[in-house]
Order: structure tokens, then sequence, then C-alpha cells
């Protein structure tokens, strides 16, 4: 019997969901439901019972999604398939449907966007309020859509701060540099090939006072270790991608820079770099969106309480977004008449982001310009 193209798709689909996960509160639900059916579990195998669960639940989402998966169109369908085979790394249109259109999974409601989200990239998330819409997509900022795009890959999920993270990223804001760097030794913001940067790196009147068009928002260094590679990056538009390697690819390109680091650590975690992340300026800030497979690391003033002096080193995992920079926060912790702030440079429009290497008081890196490969991120503040 020959199989059309669309149930080709479907399966194909279906074989590339995220593994693990959204069965196991279903298998955990059955599993006492019957264990109170057999009088608290007397003469049940608990193991048959929570395979049993896990199987049930399975088959339901294997239903639920085939159903919702045979409703779309051919091309929808090959659209849908590029995304989550790439892992959002190929450019993929929006796949609109019905945004009133919801599908019941167990006990629970879901509205297609988040039903497909935990189908292909989080299957234990549980609320709509998790994730963030990427603004390369349709239904971004749209609050009451006719038709909403359901694209996996067009979402991200929150980081939340609410929770703190392990205590290993603490130290003071002090503008910190490493004892072997001597203070006369300045920061390039010309060519490559510096020696010492202090953690604070580069100030904002060096990065302003750069030649060329001012009407950047940013400007980006990458650095491996002390040393930085390549000149500064101006970013113009609204969103930039910096990557390693990225399938149809466009921004920043690492891996197209010249390096002469032969450490074989700045090598292994270069070659982690991968898809990057993507660095969007909207309406309430910048927002950094882990498209790599390995966690990066976040350091800025504006993440943490004004009235704190410590600074605290946030881990984003793949597939995270989180608010790196908010404007007005800047603006307010700068306190121009707080003399023990003026008696150090002001780096709170200065973002510092490390690839799968994180620093502090856990690590054997202290400082920033110890870590493999990252990058620091200066705003303009005019």
């Amino acid at each position: 019997m020959f199989r059309t193209k669309r149930s080709v798709l479907v399966r194909r689909l279906w074989r590339s969901r995220a593994p693990g996960g959204e069965e196991e509160e279903e298998a955990a639900a059955a599993a006492e439901t019957r264990a109170h059916v057999c009088g608290g579990g007397r003469g049940c195998c608990p193991g048959k019972a929570s395979r049993g669960g896990r199987a049930a639940a399975e088959a339901e989402l294997k239903a639920l999604t085939h159903a919702v998966l045979k409703r779309l169109k051919e091309r929808q369908l090959e659209g849908l398939l590029h995304a989550v085979e790439s892992r959002g790394g190929a450019r993929t249109p929006c796949l609109l449907l019905p945004a009133k259109a919801d599908s019941r999974l167990g006990q629970h409601w879901y509205p297609l966007p988040m039903l497909l989200c935990k189908v292909f990239r989080w299957p234990d998330l549980r609320h709509c309020s998790e994730v963030k819409r990427l603004c390369c997509c349709e239904s971004y900022g749209k609050a009451h859509p006719e038709l909403v795009c359901c694209n996996p890959h067009h979402l991200s999920r929150l980081c939340e701060l609410e929770s703190p993270p392990p205590p290993y990223s603490r130290y003071p804001m002090d503008f910190l540099k490493p004892t072997d760097c001597p203070d006369s030794v300045p920061s390039s913001t010309e060519t490559g090939g510096t020696n010492c940067l202090a953690p604070g790196g580069l100030s904002d009147s060096q990065v302003l006072q750069e030649p060329g068009d001012q009407s950047h928002w940013c400007v980006v260094a990458y650095w491996e270790e002390k040393t930085r590679v390549g000149r500064l990056y101006s970013v113009q538009e609204p969103s930039l991608d910096i990557f390693y390697d990225l399938p149809q690819g466009n921004g920043f390109c690492l891996g197209q820079l010249n390096s002469d680091n032969k450490s074989q650590l700045v090598q292994k975690v270069r070659s982690k770099i991968g898809y990057g992340i993507q660095l969007t300026k909207e309406v309430d800030g910048v927002w950094v969106y882990n498209r790599s497979s390995y966690p990066i690391f976040i350091k800025s003033a504006t993440l943490d309480n004004p009235d704190s002096r410590m600074l605290l080193v946030h881990k984003v995992f793949p597939g995270f977004s989180i608010k790196a920079f908010d404007y007005e926060k800047a603006y307010s912790l700068q306190r121009p008449n707080d003399h023990e702030f003026m008696q150090q440079p002001w780096t709170g429009f200065t973002v510092q982001i490390s690839f799968v290497k994180g620093w502090g008081q856990c690590y054997t890196r202290q400082f920033i310009s110890s870590c493999p490969c990252w990058l620091e991120v200066i705003f303009n503040n005019r």
C-alpha cells in the first residue's frame, strides 16, 4: 500500500518530536488512579501500572498530534518539518492556524501553539505565560489575532529570575581586573590582539568615539579569553543573529573570524557555539535568545536589584530567552551624584555573555576574561 506525501510528512514529524516529558505527568496520574482502584496498590504491580500509564499517555498524545497535523496543508507540513528538523536554525515561515482552536490532552486544554511546543520542544511546558514569541514571527505583538502562528521555533521559553540561580556567580559590582593586567594597558577599539581586558570591558566613551555612523543601537565585541578577535560589529537592525555556524545564516558569523588562539579548550567551545544567540531590541528592552545546544551565561547591571552591590551571572539554557538589558533601569542606576559609583567607570550599558563556560565564585574562572569564548555588547546610550 502506497503512502501519500502528507502521511509521510506526518510520520516524519512525529518521529522528530522532543524526547521524554509530557506523558510522564499523565502516566503518574494514571498510576495513582490504578492504585486507588486496586485498594491502595495491594495486589497490583506498580511498575506495570506505570508502564501502562505511559503507554496510554503516549498513545493519546500521538492521536492528538496526528489529528492536528492532518488538518494542515502539505505546504504547511513541509514548513513545520523544516523548522523542526533544522531545530530552528533555518528561517521558516509562520504556521498560521485559527487562534481559537484548542486541543484537549488528558484533563487539560492547550492552545495549538503550546501543544506543538510541548510536542516538538518542551514536553514539560505547562502554561502560555512560560513562552515568549520571537520578533521574527507574524503574530509578534498582536493581542487577539484571528490566526496565530504555531511554528514552535517562533517561540522561546522565558528564563525566570524569581527563583535565584545557584550562588556560583555572585561577585562585587566593582570594575574588577585580573591581577596580571597592569592598569596602564588600555583596551583596543580598533583591532584585535589586545592582551589585557578588565572584566568591565570597553568603556562607553571608547565605543561611541568609533568613527562612522552613530545610528547603531549597540556594538558587539567577540573575545577569546583576554584577546579580542576581529573588529567591533556595529548593529543597526533591531535583531541580530550571532553564531558560529547556521544554515542560511545572516548576521555576525564568529566562524569567519581569524583566530590565532591555539588553545584546545577555546577550539572546543568554539565548535559548540553552533546557532549561538539572537540579540533583539524590543519595546521593553533588549532580549537574548539562546539558540545553541549549550547554556550561555549573562551578566547585566539591569538584571539585579538596584540596591544590590553584587551582580549575578545568570545561566540561560538552550531555547530560553532573557531580558538582558533594560534602558530605563540603566539610566536610573547611573546615579551621577553617587560619589561611590563615580569612583569607578560606569559599565551599566554593557552586557557580557559567555558561551558554554561560566565564571564566578564557584568556578575556577573568576573573571569573564578567563572564559574561552565570550561577547561584550555595548549599548549606545545617546
